[in-house]
């Protein structure tokens, strides 16, 4: 491939896709049922560890959708552009997304059993299991400090050139789609799994974290001064994490 071709509008069945997953998590919210997936009572409940662990990797694929897909739009555009003339494109096409489906599914489920053992270690720590609010303080600050980090920068900086990371990676083939997609998850990772930790945290039964973190982590990739917004977010962060471990009753509502 010599370069880019011109990028196709969205398919259809991507929007369509990314609006079912918001739908879900509305019903989800609405419903109550987003307690019931949220991994703090996946974990506490009386099912074993792995159908557990089945269910919220089912819910996962929704929150990868719903956040994670619309940052990625811009790729997908132009992987579908230079992939049009192979023989199998929409094939090429769904293992291209499963590649990319595939790193952020298992960033989910290594964070559900680290939260496993996050859970067993407050167990046995009465001091800490009656203050939530330092893990909660905790993971804001980590997630502030990590928008300065030079890691996340360089991460940021190949989600935000998309043609020139499909430039240099592009292959013909459902193999090479794979490759693509989960080189792409990778670096998505890279750039967002601290902001997708507070999610984690907060699930389907918060929709406003989920909303604010989506708009960020898209202008961030795609904004045309996506780079001006990571320091703005990065001071939010902080400034939250300290409110909730300087004052832990302000989070009587539920930061997560």
């Amino acid at each position: 491939m010599t370069g880019v071709a011109r990028a196709n509008p969205i398919s259809p069945a991507i929007v369509i896709a990314i609006v079912i997953a918001w739908a879900i998590a509305i019903v989800a919210q609405v419903s109550g049922t987003a307690r019931l997936l949220h991994h703090d009572a996946l974990i506490e409940g009386s099912l074993p560890l792995w159908s557990a662990l089945l269910l919220f990797v089912i819910a996962w694929q929704a929150m990868i959708v719903a956040m994670m897909l619309p940052s990625s739009l811009p790729l997908v555009r132009m992987f579908a552009s230079v992939s049009a003339g192979q023989q199998h494109p929409r094939q090429v096409m769904t293992v291209f997304l499963a590649g990319y489906a595939a790193i952020w599914t298992a960033f989910g489920a290594a964070g559900f059993l680290g939260d496993v053992g996050l859970h067993r270690f407050i167990d046995a720590n009465p001091w800490l299991e009656a203050r939530p609010w330092l893990i909660a303080g905790s993971v804001l600050i980590l997630a502030g400090a990590f928008q300065f980090s030079g890691l996340r920068n360089a991460c940021l900086n190949k989600c935000r050139l998309p043609g020139m990371f499909l430039m240099r990676n592009y292959a013909r083939g459902a193999t090479a789609a794979f490759r693509l997609g989960a080189g792409h998850g990778a670096f998505c990772v890279g750039c967002c799994w601290a902001l997708m930790l507070v999610t984690f945290g907060a699930g389907f039964a918060n929709l406003w974290w989920m909303a604010a973190l989506t708009a960020v982590m898209v202008y961030e990739k795609t904004g045309r001064h996506g780079t001006r917004i990571v320091p703005i977010a990065g001071i939010a962060l902080l400034a939250l994490g300290s409110l909730v471990l300087i004052h832990p009753t302000w989070m009587a509502g539920g930061v997560f």
